[in-house]
């Protein structure tokens, strides 16, 4: 399942357009605000799969009839870039535990690069429901990765991949090795440059939401 949100007409295209603009980037603040307000959107759109339990509310004035969610997931990140999605989604799934993952680029003699996992800190995720949220699925092999690695170590019950920004090769490459993974994109572009800046993109989100990097 892939959820499109540039094929649906919603005020959260307002906040893909100044993610992407180049003169509204120059406020870093605003650009992680809408990173995490994207983070909110996706949070209220995935919690519309998730399964709910009748339940009975005590008001002042009597009893209401009220729904409870049954499993709260999940919220994973690929640091540093994905901080402000995933508080975002923590905003709305508010008793939800976290998990990080931290990933980096080897660079090979031969001149090829592979991506390298050297960091997690998760909770159990055993029959959990995972949310892992990166602004940029480029190649979506740091992704893939990231998530095979929590999946060796546990047995997790549903996945889905948030990204403001996908690449079709990125796509591909999830939907490749992530099957029954469920997807929800803010855009996705059809060009990658041959450093793998997803193209128009909107550059290094890292970048963008804390300041370069050495």
């Amino acid at each position: 399942m892939i959820f499109d949100l540039s094929k649906t007409n919603s005020i959260a295209n307002i906040f893909m357009a100044e993610l992407r603009d180049v003169d509204i980037q120059k406020d870093t603040m605003r650009f992680r605000r809408n990173l995490e307000r994207l983070g909110e959107f996706f949070a209220w759109e995935i919690s519309k799969n998730l399964t709910y339990s009748d339940s009975e509310t005590q008001t002042p004035l009597g009893i209401a009839k009220t729904k409870i969610l049954d499993h709260q997931p999940v919220l994973a990140t690929i640091l540093r870039a994905g901080l402000p999605m995933q508080q975002g989604m923590l905003n709305v799934f508010d008793r939800a535990d976290a998990a990080f993952v931290t990933a980096y680029r080897k660079s090979n003699p031969s001149g090829t690069i592979e991506i390298l996992v050297d960091y997690i800190s998760s909770p159990d995720l055993t029959d959990k429901i995972l949310i892992m949220a990166d602004p940029m699925l480029a190649t979506g092999l740091s992704m893939v990765l990231c998530c095979k690695e929590l999946m060796t170590k546990y047995k997790i019950k549903e996945l889905h991949i948030v990204a403001a920004i996908a690449s079709t090769e990125g796509v591909k490459h999830v939907r490749a090795h992530l099957p029954h993974a469920k997807l929800w994109l803010g855009a996705i572009d059809d060009e990658m440059t041959v450093k793998s800046y997803i193209v128009p993109g909107l550059g290094d989100a890292g970048d963008l939401a804390y300041g370069s990097k050495i």
